[in-house]
């Protein structure tokens, strides 16, 4: 589908604002199509356009917008099409007489861009003039960059991507701007959206898991696009990831027992232990988070005194981490009596030693392990992981800036931060 902006005739529509999904007609339809005359001696681009003697114009202020204007006699505009080098849409509309246009969307600073036009003549004969001019840089003020997450890899169909800004951004029409030029596409083609977890961090996800085998793009087009006064996108470097097979694991809490599926396949029925009393595991659906083949977990981590009835300090193999809280999904052989029957751990999902050597080697970050039937606390949407699963497709598009009904107050607030490791 075309991202160029049209404007017809007569119609003196104004274009929708930047970045907002515009989408030209088929090709059948278009008046830029055919064989035109060369009409650029026939149209003026105001300061965009080279001065008399010169190849090039001096870079045009980005504050002020873009006019074009019909100059030989019986010319009329019939059709802009304006772009960046990014392909990003200029907004603009067409006076009724045919005899100019005006941008209606701001410039970006330090940008080329490429407009294309389509002209009448008094006989109705079609032609097209084509100009390049460029944005020039502002200085002094300040850029929003972005940082996209996770790193380059293979992830599993949980993994949501998050983009982190440098900058706050409260404004709900700020926000729609940044969010709108912040794309993500995958293949195969999955519907998404993004999600303000705070003022500096957005997290993408789409309605269900990301299909299996997929490749995941993230572009920013924020460079250069006026965000506020000072304040104009800057620099997002891109990012390119994979999905996996889709793995799965749901833990039943009140059975005691772990089903592990592979694309819908059930691999493998575990015996587990969970959170006893006092120490419930989460419910909820969790991303994990990262392998370790060791770690010491100790109960002085975790809150608990040292030398009481439940102090511990333990070495621990086969461990995937499920919240930076500490919660794993581990090898735990000092319970195995109580794996199927009964829940004795301080919060992690305790397997035998076997068992969790062939968990650790199948799973990898981005794959869900869901707790079910469980009677502690729910897995937080954020700030103790990704338990960004646990919000329905419509709570989760009310944290759009651009699909939310009210956005600024939609925006959940961030939990803890990264803590030690439970057992």
């Amino acid at each position: 589908m075309s991202h160029t902006t049209r404007v017809r005739l007569g119609s003196a529509l104004i274009l929708a604002p930047l970045l907002a999904g515009l989408s030209a007609c088929g090709e059948s339809d278009q008046p830029l199509a055919g064989d035109p005359y060369d009409a650029t001696g026939q149209l003026s681009f105001g300061t965009a356009q080279a001065p008399e003697g010169k190849e090039a114009a001096t870079a045009v202020d980005p504050d002020s917008p873009l006019k074009i204007s019909a100059t030989g006699g019986g010319t009329r505009i019939t059709d802009v099409a304006a772009t960046d080098a990014g392909g990003r849409p200029l907004a603009g509309e067409l006076t009724a007489d045919g005899r100019g246009w005006r941008s209606t969307s701001p410039l970006a600073a330090g940008i080329t861009y490429t407009v294309r036009v389509a002209t009448e003549n008094g006989e109705g004969a079609p032609g097209r003039g084509t100009h390049s001019f460029t944005t020039r840089a502002v200085d002094g003020e300040k850029q929003l960059n972005v940082t996209f997450g996770p790193e380059a890899g293979t992830y599993g169909v949980g993994q949501p991507v998050t983009a982190k800004l440098s900058r706050k951004i409260s404004d709900p029409r700020q926000r729609a701007l940044v969010e709108g030029a912040l794309a993500v596409e995958s293949q195969p083609a999955t519907q998404g959206s993004w999600h303000w977890v705070d003022d500096t961090e957005l997290h993408y996800r789409p309605e269900d898991y990301w299909p299996a085998n997929a490749s995941i793009t993230v572009r920013s087009h924020l460079a250069g696009l006026p965000i506020r006064e000072g304040l104009r996108g800057g620099t997002g470097k891109p990012l390119d990831l994979r999905t996996g097979d889709r793995v799965e694991a749901i833990a039943d809490i009140s059975a005691h027992t772990m089903t592990v599926l592979r694309n819908g396949e059930e691999l493998r029925t575990l015996p587990i232990t969970t959170g006893k009393e006092g120490f419930a595991t989460r419910s909820g659906k969790k991303v994990i988070l990262g392998r370790e083949q060791f770690v010491r977990m100790t109960g002085t981590s975790i809150g608990i005194p040292a030398g009481s009835a439940e102090s511990y300090d333990l070495p621990v193999y086969w461990a995937a981490r499920l919240t930076w809280s500490g919660e794993y999904v581990h090898g735990a052989p000092w319970s195995v009596g109580s794996q199927g029957s009964a829940n004795v751990s301080h919060g992690c999902t305790g397997l035998s030693t076997e068992n969790a050597q062939w968990f650790y080697e199948l799973v990898r970050p981005g794959d869900i392990v869901e707790h079910v039937n469980g009677f502690g606390e729910d897995m937080a949407p954020f700030g103790n992981g990704f338990g960004d699963w646990n919000l329905s497709w419509e709570e989760w598009r009310e944290g759009s800036a651009l699909h939310g009904e009210d956005a600024a107050t939609a925006t959940p607030a961030r939990a803890t931060g990264r803590l030690q490791p439970q057992v």
